[in-house]
This record gives structure tokens, sequence and C-alpha cells, in this order.
């Protein structure tokens, strides 16, 4: 138990004497299974967090971002492994632990070079549903449609069958699908950072702040690099004990 752990910070960040991990299954990343087989990244970062609290763990999966900021209000969780945006006011977010690209795949024959040139008329982009990179480009894009649909799979399905110009996604997953589906290319460079952190329903003050403290230590001692390495994640950035470059606030999948 880490003796930083005050009992007004257990009760603040376990009030019911367990703490309850929300998982996003769309970062497949982070959380390459079903919540109840607790494997991944967010997982065991969510056992470092109850370890260090003295309290049990439980997993809680939803299937994507939105949901699970959705139910913050709920008071259904205790923490929550998801991207931190400023659109999820509900929820109040930890310094970040991990970045992520997002970019888009174009056809072959687009002109489109870099994340800037896909923000044209006419053209139509495929992304996830109330994914932080979708919440980013309701931001960003001026001329360009956006098409969203209901999850990762979804999505990539709408700009193959449905004859879409691009699709937006984290580099990983893009680079995925134009292996499982050739035709298209991703683009260099990345219109956002996604910047995984974690999750407190908003209100409950000292569990933010120690949350806070906590993510500064698991960088700061490699503990965040050791779970990436272990789990061979590829394409995410683990910040030297500080911030994300990138969009600042913008949040993950």
């Amino acid at each position: 138990m880490d003796a930083s752990v005050t009992d007004v910070v257990r009760a603040a960040l376990a009030p019911r004497g367990v703490l309850r991990v929300a998982l996003n299954h769309a970062n497949f990343l982070l959380v390459p299974a079903p919540a109840s087989e607790g494997r991944g990244v967010a997982a065991d970062l969510g056992r470092e967090l109850g370890a260090r609290l003295g309290v049990p763990v439980t997993f809680i999966g939803y299937a994507d971002a939105g949901k699970v900021a959705d139910a913050a209000r709920e008071e259904v969780w205790d923490v929550a492994f998801i991207g931190a945006d400023a659109a999820r006011s509900d929820v109040v977010f930890s310094p970040p632990y991990i970045g992520i690209e997002a970019t888009f795949l174009v056809r072959e024959s687009s002109t489109a070079s870099t994340p800037d040139e896909v923000d044209r008329p006419g053209i139509r982009i495929g992304v996830a549903d109330r994914s932080a990179y979708h919440l980013a480009l309701q931001r960003i894009i001026r001329q360009a449609t956006l098409v969203p649909a209901d999850g990762l799979p979804a999505s990539a399905e709408r700009f193959h069958h449905d004859g879409l110009e691009a699709l937006a996604g984290l580099r990983p997953h893009l680079v995925d699908v134009v292996t499982r589906t050739p035709g298209g290319r991703v683009l260099d460079g990345a219109f956002l950072t996604v910047q995984q952190a974690i999750g407190i329903p908003r209100g409950r003050v000292a569990a933010a702040e120690w949350v806070a403290g906590f993510v500064r230590e698991v960088l700061m001692d490699g503990t965040v690099a050791g779970l990436v390495a272990r789990h061979g994640v590829r394409g995410v950035t683990v910040p030297p004990g500080g911030a994300v470059e990138g969009d600042v606030g913008a949040g993950g999948a």
C-alpha cells in the first residue's frame, strides 16, 4: 500500500471498498481483450492503482470511450482509462500516460500527402462515432464531410463499401486495415496526438489530485514504459513524466 494514500483519498477513489476500473474495448492497443480477462496496459495500470490503494480491483468493459464518459455521471465506475477531451465534461483527467498518433487512410489515387490536405470540399471521411479523434475532427474540419459509424470496424467497412475518400483513425489501426485490405495508404504525420489518461468522475477532488501524482510516478519510474514493452504495444509514445507533445487535452479512442 502506498504511504501517500490517506483515508480521504481511499474514500474518494474507492468509496465502495473496491476500485471499479472502466476499460474502453475500442482501444485495442491498451485493452486487447474483454475487460473480464483483465489483460493489457490499461488493466495492469488499474491493478497497480488498486495495489497502492490497498483495495481489490474489478474491471468494467465498454464498447467505446463515449459510453465510458456517459457513464461517469451515473457513478458506476471509479477510474476510467480513456482519452482526455474537454467535450467529456463529466470527467476530470490525469496527465496523459501514453500518446497515439491519429491520421488518415486515403485511397492510392488520392493526391493528399499530409493530413491537412484531406480537408477539402467533396472529401468524405469515415470515423468512429464519438471517438477522441472524431471529437477533435469536429473542431478541425472545415471543408470535408465527416461520416461517423458505430465503432472502428463499422467505420472501416463504410470506407471500403461506400467508397469514402478517407478514413480517420489511430495509426496502428489504419496500418492494420491497409494490411488486411490493400488499396490505400496511410498518410505521414498526424492531425492529433491522442492522449490516453486516467479519468475520474467530476467532483472527486482528492481522487483526481492523487491520481495525477500516481501517473507522474509511473511515468518517471518506468512502469508505463515497462508495460508497453511487456505487452508488445507498438505505435505509441510514452512521455517522460510530463505531457505528450501535440494537441493537449485531446482524447483517446
